[in-house]
């Protein structure tokens, strides 16, 4: 892997490598951008194939904290660090206290949080050793458990596509099935429910199902059928890259909108449902309630101030959906022009990020 050629290919800023022998810390650290500010993104531990493997992960991971954060409206550049290493044998104290130290070193440039394979208490010890981490205990001054958080934000962003497709955003007898009822999406439904939605709902664990059932009076289907039922808005919230060639000739509803991850498994398969005319909210512009809720713990917690700015989630489709309009693209194309314009705009103003986000961490 030709390290530089890939960070010119896409304006990487920084590729730290941190390595401690006593612990076994393998880790790598990618700054993508910091041109809106310190960049902020979860650290990952993996059983990755290779090295060559867990830097493009690192790399391709901190690219899309820039789009989503900048999307999002946040001041914060993008992120990501992975670790190496199999997160239910090699953790230990020293390891997570020594990679604290590597982010204290980098002065506020790089700003960690949860991610896959790594847990709150993990950000507890990372702590211990620097205070540029969020998603930490609430005993510390976390948010605590974001589900809730993402998931109102999945709502809203929601009621945003209903109103391009419907010409209202009530979602009152609209019918939704949703693909997946796990935390997150168990509270998006509770908030579906509240408004007078019909759901159908599907999950591999059927615990879940079950809870949604008797919950919220949902219908019940195989996870086979999820795509085929007659719904007016699909809500992937499970596995990534469903909108595939298999699925999407299935697809009955208008309206796409859900918190998975990586929902489009090529863009050509976001191109083919803009051509059928179905309404799709790009999922890290309506998924990032979770990051607008752990940026807030950068000014010192406040949950009803977090709670606003998870609002925006519906402002923010509502901007993607104007830029598909205006420039005649899909909409997952133009989530990237909102996130590209935001951080030109920003770049014509100003340099580089000043004094490694210290006008940030000052304010606690």
């Amino acid at each position: 892997m030709k390290i530089f050629s890939y960070m010119e290919k896409y304006d990487y800023e920084q590729l730290v490598f941190c390595q401690d022998e006593v612990s076994g810390l393998k880790a790598i650290i990618a700054i993508h951008d910091t041109t809106l500010g310190p960049a902020l993104g979860g650290t990952r531990m993996w059983t990755y194939e290779s090295e060559e493997a867990a830097i493009e992960d690192a790399l391709r991971l901190a690219r899309g904290m820039t789009y989503k954060n900048a999307a999002a409206g946040l001041n914060l550049g993008g992120g990501k660090t992975v670790i190496i290493g199999d997160p239910r044998k090699d953790k230990n104290e020293e390891m997570f206290r020594a990679f604290g130290r590597y982010i204290q070193g980098l002065n506020g440039r790089y700003i960690t949080a949860e991610d896959v394979g790594t847990t709150v208490a993990d950000m507890d010890l990372i702590h211990e050793e620097t205070d540029y981490v969020t998603g930490i205990s609430p005993a510390f001054g976390s948010s605590g458990n974001p589900s809730p958080v993402t998931a109102y934000g999945v709502y809203r962003g929601m009621k945003a596509a209903a109103k391009e497709a419907f010409g209202t955003d009530s979602l009152e007898g609209k019918t939704i099935a949703v693909q997946g009822v796990g935390n997150v999406a168990y509270n998006m439904c509770k908030h579906l429910h509240e408004e007078g939605a019909n759901l159908i709902v599907t999950d591999i664990h059927k615990e879940s199902v079950d809870r949604a059932v008797n919950d919220f009076g949902a219908k019940a289907v195989d996870p086979s059928e999820i795509y085929s039922v007659d719904c007016d808005i699909f809500a992937p919230c499970a596995l990534g890259a469903i909108i595939n060639d298999e699925t999407i000739s299935q697809i009955k509803a208008k309206v796409i909108a859900g918190a998975a991850n990586n929902q489009l498994k090529e863009t050509r398969h976001g191109d083919a449902i803009h051509e059928m005319g179905i309404v799709y909210a790009p999922d890290y512009v309506i998924n990032a309630g979770g990051v607008i809720n752990v940026a807030d713990e950068l000014y010192g917690y406040n949950s009803e101030r977090a709670m606003k700015k998870v609002e925006q989630v519906y402002n923010n489709v509502e901007r993607v959906i104007e830029i598909a309009k205006r420039d005649n693209v899909p909409t997952y194309v133009a989530a990237d022009r909102m996130a590209e314009e935001r951080i030109e705009k920003m770049r014509r103003s100003r340099s580089q990020f000043l004094q490694n986000g210290q006008h940030i961490l000052s304010r606690r």
